[in-house]
């Protein structure tokens, strides 16, 4: 097919596979490997449709949830994944991940390129409904992996419970019932020795 537009939507589908080379600090539940961003995005989109009853707003737009899940890491194919807990690294987080998003999104034709800023830009600022459970989805699947591979990147230095309560906040107003449960679990985790009070 010699279409300049779908020529192009194949490279970003193409350049978007790089997101499997791009591993996390969370384990793989049952595993000793770390998981990749791309399954960290699957993860997450598969949270949004069984999850978003929980969403505090009710009538949540579950495909836009799904899409911005899906979106929000692509801009570490450049910038790469910063730990959660790394204060040092996300000093210039959002400068490396704008210049990541403008080259990333860039390469599909100007329509989606601008739609997928819009997304990575909405998710970002978690304004919107979606936005909100979208990233209290983001905080909470990353402690469920943790909390099931005994506390594996909680033992990193620095890593106490205050810090990720600190992480799961979002979702007191965005998704109570799952910000309730992880509250739950971070007592559980530190009454079990897999994260420091």
């Amino acid at each position: 097919m010699n279409n300049e537009r779908f020529q192009k939507q194949l490279e970003f589908i193409i350049e978007i596979d790089k997101l499997k080379q791009i591993y996390r600090q969370n384990l793989v539940i049952g595993t000793r490997r770390h998981e990749n961003d791309a399954e960290h995005s699957w993860h997450l989109a598969m949270m949004a449709i069984l999850l978003s009853e929980y969403a505090a707003e009710q009538n949540v737009d579950v495909l836009h949830v799904v899409k911005l899940v899906l979106i929000h890491d692509l801009v570490e194919i450049d910038a790469g994944d910063t730990f959660a807990y790394d204060e040092k690294g996300y000093e210039d987080k959002a400068d490396r991940e704008q210049k990541a998003a403008e080259r990333i999104f860039n390469i599909l034709p100007p329509d989606q390129a601008e739609e997928l800023m819009k997304l990575w830009c909405e998710f970002e600022a978690m304004e919107t409904p979606e936005a909100g459970f979208a990233a209290s989805l983001d905080r909470f699947q990353p402690l469920l992996l943790n909390y099931n591979t005994g506390g594996h990147t909680w033992k990193k230095p620095g890593v106490v419970s205050e810090k990720v309560h600190k992480r799961i906040e979002p979702a007191r107003t965005r998704a109570p019932q799952i910000w309730e449960y992880a509250t739950d679990l971070i007592e559980t985790a530190v009454a079990k020795g897999m994260l420091k009070p």
